[in-house]
């Protein structure tokens, strides 16, 4: 069933137009007005519009000049008792999916709808696999090296399973890229990715972070609220830089391991909770518990399985691989051709520490890409004056 804007100032033509619809089922709505038929379709989110050509104040053509003003996409198709074919034309290059002329056939009617939502349909299909495809892409691990290879072989061995995995490294390294890429491999895939920054949440709020509140448990909440845990349900809850974690959220992240419960923040209920847990941490953590900082009962919790990401400075060659994979997805977001590298630049890229790992080399390459004449290339000269390689 769609929902289905009727803009025309003659009644019985709306009322005739309605009861076709209505009787494959659609919902409607009217507009007397070109003005209050952009308001509505300003509004609401309408699956398609039928639109009268000749109306006072403001005709059939201006309606599409503001709806195209006001960003709406909504495909409209313009319906006259006067048409020409000038004005059929008018109305398609404004961006009119059809033009019907009066009396309204019903088959014609229908046979347009239907072609007019089928194509919406496969429009919003092709941006959903499109969008789908980018996400893969920007969440892939990248690399040729034998510390990647080894990694890969790490995660399609365990995302199929339920085990706990403690992923280390540098920040900007990509441990991120591993959990997410554990989670797609899992058949938890289709559930949540839910992600939680411990060392960017105050230590105070941190329990109300992961387990949620009810209302009234402290001063500023006004409102019952579902912590991490439980928005993770039946998916997957990453635990970003778990060894900044405080003590006590630490022992109650032990039980919700434990036990699979939680209770929330001013509650002695439990609540059960399908949740795999992925953490990640640039600490020592094994000196975190020599130091007192971190549980050692919830670091084997958490550790079934350790997978560590070297620093990008000790896998020099995967380099080359990541630049062109930045290239092809930063150059596939804004639409223009791919850049060649000049081996004088790629070497001066590979050569490079990358302190701040892949995260830092990302910037680089957006960087280059973006003081990179149209057609031009990424040469030793760009690199060296934007590439900003300390």
């Amino acid at each position: 069933m769609a929902h289905l804007l009727i803009i025309d100032d003659e009644a019985p033509i709306r009322t005739s137009l309605r009861e076709i619809l209505e009787y494959e089922g659609h919902r409607i709505s009217e507009a007397a007005t070109g003005m209050d038929g952009v308001l509505a379709a300003s509004k609401t989110k309408f699956d398609g519009i039928f639109c009268d050509v000749k109306m006072p104040q403001m005709d059939g053509l201006d309606v599409l000049d503001m709806l195209a003003k006001k960003g709406v996409q909504t495909p409209v198709v313009m319906i006259s008792g006067h048409g020409t074919v000038d004005t059929a034309v008018a109305s398609l290059k404004k961006g009119a999916y059809d033009f019907i002329q009066k009396p309204l056939d019903l088959n014609r009617v229908l046979v347009t709808l239907r072609n007019m939502l089928e194509r919406e349909a496969l429009v919003e299909t092709t941006q959903v696999l499109k969008n789908k495809a980018h996400k893969a892409q920007s969440h892939t691990i990248v690399g040729e090296s034998e510390a990647i290879r080894d990694i890969l072989s790490m995660v399609e061995t365990v995302a199929p399973t339920e085990a706990r995995v403690l992923v280390t490294g540098a920040n900007g390294a990509g441990k991120e890229l591993v959990a997410r890429q554990i989670h797609n491999g899992s058949p938890r895939a289709e559930g949540p990715f839910v992600e939680v920054n411990c060392a960017a949440i105050p230590g105070d709020l941190i329990e109300s972070e992961l387990f949620g509140h009810e209302k009234g448990a402290f001063t500023s909440a006004v409102s019952q609220r579902k912590g991490k845990f439980e928005q993770a349900q039946g998916g997957t809850l990453f635990l970003d830089e778990i060894g900044d974690m405080s003590a006590n959220a630490q022992a109650k992240v032990l039980r919700a391991l434990q036990e699979h419960k939680i209770s929330r923040v001013g509650s002695d209920k439990d609540i059960a909770v399908d949740v795999r847990v992925v953490a990640a941490t640039n600490k020592d953590l094994k000196q975190a518990i020599a130091d007192g900082e971190f549980r050692e009962d919830l670091y084997h919790r958490l550790a079934v399985v350790p997978i560590h990401v070297p620093a990008l400075a000790e896998r020099a060659s995967d380099v080359p691989v990541l630049v062109a994979h930045f290239l092809d997805l930063l150059c596939g977001q804004s639409g223009r051709s791919v850049p060649e590298v000049s081996a004088e630049a790629m070497d001066m890229l590979a050569g490079a520490p990358w302190t701040g790992n892949v995260r830092e080399l990302r910037n680089a390459v957006e960087r280059l890409l973006i003081f990179c004449p149209a057609k031009g290339a990424i040469d030793a000269a760009l690199v060296a004056k934007h590439g900003h390689l300390g």
